[in-house]
């Protein structure tokens, strides 16, 4: 999974947002690391529709212009749980021996 893909669905976890929420929570939790182009984003959402980790929640019509809201889905949440703990196995083994080479 891509940084970018990891920090799409973690954006989605809390609630369903639009594509400018995403890209603003996504450089929140990234620290500003993943700065995602808006067609980065949605071919990425598109991507994360067809294999079902994503899908539309809503839509609203704001200023005369469609607002589509997306929503992680229990496959998304899964997936990306198990990249949060992957990553964390990996973060470990290389911190464990920093410490062992600093001692």
């Amino acid at each position: 999974m891509t940084e970018a893909t990891y920090f799409i669905l973690a954006a989605l976890l809390e609630k369903p947002l639009h594509g400018y929420g995403i890209i603003k929570r996504a450089g929140e939790q990234s620290s500003g690391r993943v700065k995602l182009a808006v067609g980065t984003l949605y071919g990425a959402l598109d991507r994360l529709a067809e294999a079902g980790l994503v899908v539309i929640d809503r839509e609203e019509i704001v200023d005369g212009r469609a607002r589509r809201y997306y929503r992680i889905t229990e496959e998304g949440t899964a997936a990306v749980r198990a990249e949060a703990v992957r990553l964390q196995s990996a973060a470990a083994v290389v911190t464990s021996q920093i410490t062992v080479m600093g001692t």
